[in-house]
């Protein structure tokens, strides 16, 4: 597969995720499931924006791992949040 043709298929894969993810946050009832999809897709879409749309994948090593930690993180302090949403208010809370 070329490189401009691998780049308009993930394209396309990028945007039916974002798609089919506001169709899931608008339409399904809250909760650790609809979480656990979200984040992941939200791993997976950072991963893909910063080694093929950012090419971050030649990069210098720590700017890349920085970077694809990012998206690892941010998934994880979200579903953290959601499942300990009330301690941490409180916790936060002067």
């Amino acid at each position: 597969m070329s490189h401009d043709k691998l780049l308009d298929t993930l394209w396309l894969l990028l945007i039916i995720l974002t798609l089919a993810g506001t169709l899931l946050g608008e339409s399904a009832d809250p909760g650790l499931a609809v979480t656990l999809i979200i984040c992941l897709t939200m791993a997976f879409k950072g991963r893909m924006v910063i080694d093929h749309f950012m090419e971050l994948n030649t990069a210098n090593r720590k700017i890349r791992n920085m970077m694809r930690a990012y998206f690892y993180v941010l998934p994880a302090v979200t579903i953290l949040t959601s499942l300990f949403g009330d301690w941490l208010a409180r916790l936060t809370t002067l």
